[in-house]
């Protein structure tokens, strides 16, 4: 009897940590995912703007309106507690982001503000690809510089 008892105590009081566990590991490859898309979006019109890839205006604003529809994504909240760098492995993330989350919000607000009609601005010619790329550049550099490990 004992031993049952034993049992129940010790899987009431592991699932909490191991759902934890699961949600932390389920937030981190989301996470990875989710940046992984705007990098790919992203590489398109760096590789067009420097004339490494041949411009195609319907890749460019596909590629320009895939980043406008990522930054609407609320992606901040797959930066749950408990998955900062050396809490879980493969993270990047900085302790800072749970430390400012008011200033993490703001980063990502600007995201969304810098890719707002990101599609169409990449329209018309190569020349229109660099000045959204370094609008867009930018505001990934400025959170990496503040919340990602260097």
């Amino acid at each position: 009897m004992r031993l049952i008892a034993l049992t129940a105590t010790l899987a009431t009081t592991l699932l909490p940590v191991l759902a934890h566990a699961d949600a932390a590991e389920d937030a981190l490859e989301a996470r990875h995912g989710y940046m992984k898309m705007l990098a790919l979006n992203m590489g398109t019109l760096s590789g067009m703007a420097k004339g490494e890839i041949a411009y195609d205006e319907a890749a460019a604003s596909k590629a320009g309106s895939n980043i406008e529809a990522l930054s609407g994504y609320a992606v901040a909240d797959l930066f749950i507690e408990g998955t900062a760098m050396g809490e879980v492995d493969d993270s990047e993330a900085l302790p800072a982001i749970w430390e400012n989350p008011d200033q993490f919000a703001q980063k990502f607000a600007a995201l969304s503000e810098a890719a707002a009609g990101a599609g169409e601005a990449v329209k018309g010619g190569q020349e229109n690809v660099a000045p959204a790329l370094q609008k867009l550049g930018g505001t990934c550099k400025d959170c990496h510089d503040d919340f990602r490990k260097k």
